[in-house]
């Protein structure tokens, strides 16, 4: 049969932009390698943390699926940055690595009209620069009218554990020959990227009464909007540290590193980096911190997160018992690096449609990401852009101003990378709009206009956001008197009032929490505590949200400021050669987005602003003769 979205890749961007496209009408084909290991953790077993919590949080306002299964299936559930401002709050959590698989795999199999099939995708077939289909391996011809890639890192993966290579998109599994192939004969400028994994050790070898227990919240929050409460009993992770002696063997088997041998060719993460990277760019620290991971429920086995190496398996078993507790440590699965292919992102559309091939889309780490959730919000963007594709509608962009998808991507076409982008808080201009505990109020809408969202979902939302209303709005007009006000202020070790003054004015002081102040809100009903959350941030960050927001509707008139795609940037000689080489490659959708082209510079950007005008007015010129 032919069908309308044909998605290559069953990992966390493969499975997000299967079910988008699924549930928004689209007949979907996902193909997979192996169907037993569609949404594989190949690395730590933990989905969020810094800025990726925002990330799961966002996909799951736009009704993605990836929260939803965390929350069944996670072991250890933590807040991170709770010291710190709201802005930067990211939950993460540890992950029962089988559990998630299992049921991530079972909602693709429960939706309607969503085929799986195991197999290897080696070409795409193209006509008049049009996809048209996918050549498996066994020469079997699939047509779909639109094409998802997503292939991870299995695009001629290379697994390295020392000096001995071999062939693999991860470890265990074949790699993906042949596709690579087909892109570069399509025209597509790729590279090559590495990145690598931690070793995994028998739990019942590991002494963990020497490491120090990390538990998790004892309030657990959930990632999904529409998981009502966690009820986990939840596991520790164990913290350790490497030793001088740890880094005095990996200092001297560096001759036996594929990374330090000239071996691996690719590029590796600059904000994850292995080992011996570590040790070798930090010289004067004696000791890193390494984490104890359980991998699951049902096993011991257990992850060393920090270890993350591609040295002989030899060497690896000798470093890890130099490390407090791990002195008896037996490995059941070295670590290893991996390099594999991607396509350079500059040559996507913002909605992740490739610009030389109409119909094509690509998600996750071909775009060179690294991480389980920058992937997951890439595959439900293209999900919903193939749909979108699909029915004939205009594509569905995010802006850097509403989401951390929207920096993700945003960042992607337009400055490209060179190495495996990872998503951090300090990436996002607006973060403290772009919250984690807001996305609902922020994205949701657009999931229900998707259909991603239910009524139900999108009335509670709703709800949610006339409630933080009308309680701000209390809050500023209710006064208390010195005499109410002073009790719990006096409590609180603050300084007394001596006027009346609103609710709002007395939570403005960074000591004071809402709670505080409900003995003097008076009789009506509780508080929902997310609304009360809200609240707080918005009252205590008003002025700093308000100045915020301005920056926004500055942002949003140069992304007003539409270029036009065949315009002759070589024609403008008033620009810099930098400029007209950069603009003329990505090809810029606005003059917000060419200001963002590392090269263009703001002399470039007056340059484009009178040649937009001069093009108007030449128009309207016409348009007056015709008239005439």
């Amino acid at each position: 049969m032919d069908y309308d979205v044909i998605v290559v890749g069953g990992g966390h961007a493969g499975c997000e932009a299967a079910l988008a496209s699924v549930r928004m009408g689209c007949s979907t084909l996902l193909v997979t390698m192996s169907i037993e290991s569609i949404a594989q953790m190949s690395c730590n077993p933990a989905i969020g943390g810094l800025a990726k919590g925002h990330l799961v949080r966002e996909i799951d306002a736009l009704g993605g699926e990836m929260g939803r299964v965390i929350d069944q299936t996670g072991i250890q559930f933590k807040m991170l940055n709770r010291s710190k401002g709201p802005a930067v709050w990211s939950p993460r959590a540890q992950a029962d690595r089988v559990a998630y698989r299992t049921a991530m795999r079972r909602e693709l199999e429960r939706q309607e009209n969503l085929w799986i099939k195991q197999a290897q995708v080696t070409a795409l077939i193209v006509r008049h620069d049009e996809i048209i289909g996918v050549r498996t391996e066994s020469g079997e011809e699939i047509r779909g009218h639109v094409v998802i890639l997503t292939p991870g890192t299995f695009l001629n993966g290379l697994i390295h554990i020392g000096m001995t290579s071999f062939p693999a998109g991860r470890a265990g599994e074949f790699p993906a020959i042949g596709l690579s192939d087909s892109l570069r004969e399509l025209g597509f400028r790729l590279g090559r990227l590495k990145t690598g994994t931690s070793p995994r050790v028998d739990g019942r070898t590991v002494n963990l009464d020497v490491m120090q227990p990390q538990w998790g919240d004892g309030d657990p929050q959930p990632f999904s909007y529409r998981t009502d409460r966690l009820e986990v009993e939840q596991l520790p992770c164990y913290l350790t540290r490497s030793t001088p002696e740890t880094h005095r063997i990996i200092r001297g088997a560096l001759d036996r590193s594929p990374l330090y041998s000239g071996k691996i060719v690719g590029t590796g993460p600059r904000y994850c980096p292995s080992i011996e990277v570590k040790v070798v760019r930090f010289p004067e620290k004696e000791s890193h911190q390494i984490f104890i991971e359980p991998e699951g429920r049902d096993t011991t086995e257990v992850y060393v997160n920090g270890l993350s190496t591609s040295l002989p398996e030899d060497i690896q078993l000798r470093a890890l018992r130099t490390i407090p507790g791990m002195e008896e440590a037996e490995i059941t699965r070295p670590g290893y690096a991996i390099e594999y292919d991607f396509v350079l992102p500059t040559q996507l559309h913002p909605w992740l449609e490739t610009k030389s091939i109409k119909n094509l889309f690509l998600a996750g780490q071909i775009n060179g990401t690294s991480g389980y959730e920058e992937a997951a919000a890439q595959g439900l963007m293209a999900g919903i852009n193939a749909s979108l594709k699909v029915r004939g509608e205009e594509p569905f962009v995010l802006n850097r101003s509403e989401a951390y998808i929207g920096v993700l991507i945003d960042d992607l076409v337009t400055k490209g990378t060179e190495e495996p982008y990872r998503m951090f808080t300090s990436r996002a201009e607006y973060r403290l709009i772009l919250r984690q505990d807001n996305a609902d109020l922020r994205l949701m809408k657009y999931g229900h206009r998707f259909g991603l969202i239910s009524d139900e979902e999108y009335a509670s939302c709703k709800r949610k956001r006339e409630n933080i209303s009308s309680e701000i709005a209390l809050l500023k007009r209710r006064r208390t008197n010195p005499t109410n006000a002073n009790k719990i202020l006096i409590e609180r070790g603050l300084s007394p009032i001596k006027e009346p003054e609103t609710l709002a004015q007395l939570l403005r002081r960074p000591q004071l929490r809402y709670d505080d102040l409900i003995p003097l809100r008076g009789d009506e009903r509780p508080v929902d505590p997310e609304v009360a959350h809200q609240v707080q941030i918005e009252i205590k960050y008003e002025g700093y949200l308000k100045r915020q927001l301005s920056q926004v509707e500055k942002f949003k008139e140069m992304e007003r400021i539409r270029l036009p795609e065949d315009l002759d940037y070589e024609s403008m000689k008033a620009l810099s050669k930098e400029a007209r080489e950069k603009l003329m490659l990505i090809r810029p959708e606005s003059l917000g987005q060419a200001s963002r082209i590392p090269g263009v510079r703001s002399a470039d950007l007056s340059v484009l602003l009178i040649y937009l005008q001069k093009l108007k007015r030449e128009r309207n010129s016409r348009g007056d003769r015709t008239r005439k």
